[in-house]
């Protein structure tokens, strides 16, 4: 059943439960005083019926308060910062007026955190009520394109430092010249850029750092930018976006890469569009090899997730982006607030803020590994530090009987689920080598 319909249904089920009952305790009332007639006991006719109708009254205004407490308590999630919570709680609301301001403020919030499978889910939702609120039709379509955008990243909110595309002259940023927007990132714009010397098309991601940053952390932010930036340019590899350059200019600091044909899994962590378990597995073996790789290089990513790993669908691969961008924000705090990094895919290490090697990394794809087969986090919380309690000391949920197809065998699924996800690194795999071997074997036995 449609969530949306859940809380009408259920009120009209009371409410017709109570018409019901009270239309038949009058027929048996009736009944009773024609063939057993009390004079004294007339009042039963209409007493009884009419606290039985008070009774349904008053349960009508009951759930109608209900309702109501839901927009409240959606409301003071989203200024909590509880998003994924306020999504789950207003969409048991029914659909009003009061509910499409709550819903599209919660959009934003989700653009924001780059979480953007969702934000079009919230859109799509108020336009089942209200297609003309807003800008509602416009975010459907611009967010429908962009899940075929070859994007690394993203699409997110900075409105300022853009380039301007309309100028007569080719607009450049370094040696590119650029070609169209892509979208907005976290921190700036994305853009389609061309290396006229070579005609190389890039995607070129651009941060505007003297916004997002205080002045008095800004230099160290930027030559952090720059040197991560260029270590991440070292990596070569099949499944690693390739950096081709960085530079600064127009006060944007920007980051030329290989320009993706693809879309990232976020779009496969919901339990109704969950990829073939086979496919999540070699998925996963690769991301595991690549991240082996660039710990041998003593390059750790820092921010594992869904939304940093591209599906490229005609050559069914995967590349892993953003390496180092999760750096550059570390120990500091943008002007706006925003902290990049996502808490739910972090190790326990990484949340307390203790030195981490590439077993955080290994952690972190354990968690994406959970999701990609359940649909659901290992791990959760009402608040961050409910959450970080969570990922530091509680077991995550037995993963067998989450999903039709995952067997116990020998390695087992389980084991190799609890052994990723251990709470200490020493306990945990040594290697993005070791875990993708064990995934090999597991994934021999289910092909049998």
């Amino acid at each position: 059943m449609n969530n949306n319909k859940q809380p009408l249904n259920h009120w009209l089920g009371g409410f017709l439960t109570g018409i019901i009952s009270c239309v038949t305790l009058v027929w048996l009332t009736l009944a009773f005083n024609k063939y057993h007639p009390v004079t004294e006991l007339a009042w039963f006719s209409f007493i009884l019926p009419i606290l039985l109708s008070l009774s349904v009254l008053s349960y009508a205004i009951l759930l109608w308060s209900k309702r109501d407490k839901r927009l409240s308590q959606g409301n003071n999630l989203i200024k909590a910062g509880k998003f994924d919570e306020a999504w789950e709680l207003l969409q048991q609301c029914n659909k009003q007026e009061k509910l499409m301001p709550l819903l599209y403020q919660l959009a934003i919030h989700f653009q924001q955190s780059e979480q953007f499978e969702k934000a079009l889910s919230v859109y799509e939702f108020i336009a089942e009520y209200a297609p003309d609120y807003g800008d509602v039709r416009e975010q459907i379509k611009r967010h429908k394109a962009m899940q075929d955008t070859m994007l690394y990243g993203a699409v997110n909110s900075a409105e300022s430092h853009r380039i301007d595309l309309d100028s007569d002259e080719t607009p450049t940023l370094g040696r590119y010249e650029i070609e169209k927007e892509l979208g907005k990132g976290a921190m700036g714009t994305v853009y389609l850029g061309k290396d006229p010397k070579i005609n190389r098309v890039v995607a070129i991601k651009t941060m505007a750092l003297s916004q997002e940053f205080e002045d008095d952390e800004l230099d160290e932010v930027k030559e952090r930018f720059f040197r991560e930036a260029e270590t991440a340019g070292r990596l070569t590899h099949p499944n690693i976006v390739t950096v081709y350059d960085v530079g600064e200019e127009h006060e944007l600091a920007y980051i030329a890469m290989e320009f993706l044909d693809g879309h990232d899994l976020i779009r496969y962590t919901k339990p109704d569009k969950l990829l073939p378990i086979k496919t999540v597995l070699q998925l996963i073996i690769l991301a595991a090899d690549a991240l082996n790789y660039a710990h041998q290089q003593n390059i750790v990513h820092r921010d594992i997730k869904p939304a940093n790993v591209m599906l490229i669908p005609k050559s069914s691969t995967i590349k892993i982006t953003d390496f180092g961008i999760a750096r550059i924000t570390d120990s500091s705090k943008t002007k706006t607030g925003m902290v990049l990094g996502t808490p739910s895919y972090m190790s326990p290490e990484q949340l307390v803020g203790k030195h981490i090697d590439g077993r955080s990394d290994i952690f972190s794809l354990g968690v994406m590994l959970y999701q990609l087969l359940t649909g659901r986090l290992p791990f959760k919380g009402d608040s961050m530090a409910s959450l970080m309690f969570c990922i530091a000391n509680e077991p995550h949920p037995e993963i067998i009987g989450l999903r039709k197809g995952l067997i116990e065998t020998k390695p087992g699924i389980s084991e190799m689920i609890d052994k990723v996800l251990a709470k200490t690194p020493e306990n945990r795999y040594q290697s993005g080598q070791e875990f993708a071997q064990d995934l090999r074997n597991y994934l021999k036995i289910i092909k049998k």
